[in-house]
């Protein structure tokens, strides 16, 4: 069926289904969209904030949450029947951020010893460079 509606009119069809938001921020949320305005701006309700860790995840209750159109890099429907078929393993909010703290260190140290590397060949590490990592 043709959506005559443009831009973000457009999204008036996603009102009522669970979404998936990736911001600019990296976070992803998952919740149920209850507005959307000419900016593109998202209310969404029963929000989750789900934080990945390889094979890994965690949700943290959010509630209701606003999102500023801008700050949205990637938004979808969720698939309800892949949902619950994911070869992920859930585990505690207290584990997936012990080990996203983990991985951020190590991601840190990956990148100081880069640094270094090229500092020790008479290269300076630019921040364009720096950015790659995320």
């Amino acid at each position: 069926m043709d959506n005559p509606l443009f831009g973000t009119a457009h999204m008036l069809d996603e009102v009522d289904k669970k979404l998936m938001v990736l911001l600019h921020d990296g976070r992803t949320l998952i919740g149920y969209l209850r507005s959307v305005d000419q900016f593109a701006n998202l209310v969404l309700h029963r929000t989750i904030e789900r934080i990945h860790v390889g094979n890994e995840y965690g949700d943290i209750q959010r509630g209701v949450f606003i999102i500023r159109g801008e700050n949205v890099v990637l938004l979808g429907e969720i698939d309800r029947e892949k949902e619950n078929s994911l070869p992920l393993r859930e585990i505690s909010v207290d584990d997936i951020l012990d080990a996203q703290r983990r991985e951020q260190e190590a991601r840190q140290e990956k990148h100081r010893l880069v640094a270094k590397a090229l500092k020790e060949r008479g290269l300076n590490m630019n921040s364009e460079m720096a950015q790659d990592e995320f």
